[in-house]
């Protein structure tokens, strides 16, 4: 297997390991990336994942090769979707299960992309999939499939516009350029540029910080931005409201009440009833 998981009390750490191929994914490693965010999605005891490339590269994108032996007539029929998944709806919308694995499921929970090296293509569309990037000084990323003419089937035509605007994603998208992590930050594809070799320690510190906080709440909030796109302002309000006030009711009051008794100051949570 080229994908495991190894697990830190609420953390997991979703690990893409074939590094003689810079972590380009195949048919069998989209797959197991599909199972490990889907068994994390559904466990109770994790609240927050992290993606990490080992080896030095995040994932450098679908391996070529294996694209290479598709039937030109029928372009996704070799890419070994699980049985059954091109007649499953996804959301309600007919999609089959993304190339890269899980760049079509839409998770409950955070999941934190720790970026070293290429995230390029595919591994683009994997990054823009997470709702964080930590990327390291000497990383990038890029539309490298554009030389290829292998056009983005995961998303990355969706999301990359939602996170750096239609212009900036248009240039990126069609001089498929390299875009190195400072340039990253600085758009709004990153949200952390540290030093080399750190990134897979920063973004697990990050992830057991947000696994720290009322998770209700947390998702709820999650939820509302990520549901927000096209909809009026009025009506991402209404919406806003929809989703939080269940919350607010069941969890909101009793974290006042916590904070009334001293909880939560100086980025201490525990409880202070005495």
């Amino acid at each position: 297997m080229s994908i495991r998981v190894e697990r830190s009390g609420p953390v997991w750490t979703v690990i893409n390991s074939n590094p003689e191929a810079r972590n380009a994914v195949d048919p069998t490693a989209a797959e197991e990336l599909r199972q490990a965010f889907t068994e994390f999605d559904q466990d109770e005891t994790a609240l927050v994942a992290v993606f990490w490339g080992e080896g030095g590269s995040f994932c450098s994108g679908y391996d070529l090769k294996a694209a290479s032996r598709l039937d030109e007539k029928r372009p996704l029929a070799d890419l070994d979707f699980p049985p059954g998944s091109l007649e499953e709806s996804v959301d309600g919308f007919g999609l089959p299960t993304g190339p890269m694995g899980p760049t079509r499921l839409e998770l409950s929970k955070p999941v934190i992309a720790a970026i070293a090296g290429p995230a390029v293509a595919g591994g683009m569309e994997l990054a823009l999939w997470c709702d964080i990037r930590v990327m390291e000084e000497s990383a990038y990323m890029g539309v490298y499939c554009r030389r290829w003419g292998v056009p983005l089937i995961d998303g990355g035509t969706v999301r990359l516009p939602r996170l750096v605007g239609e212009g900036r994603a248009l240039d990126l998208i069609l001089t498929g350029r390299q875009v190195m992590a400072e340039e990253c930050l600085r758009i709004g594809l990153a949200e952390y540029v540290i030093e080399d070799g750190e990134s897979r320690e920063r973004a697990e510190d990050l992830a057991a910080d947000i696994a720290r906080f009322p998770q209700e709440c947390l998702r709820s909030d999650r939820e509302s931005v990520r549901s927000q796109h096209g909809l009026p302002r009025l009506a991402a309000m209404a919406q806003e409201w929809e989703i939080s006030s269940p919350v607010l009711a069941a969890e909101g009051i009793a974290g006042a009440g916590r904070f009334a008794r001293g909880a939560g100051r100086h980025g201490t949570f525990e409880d202070h009833d005495d």
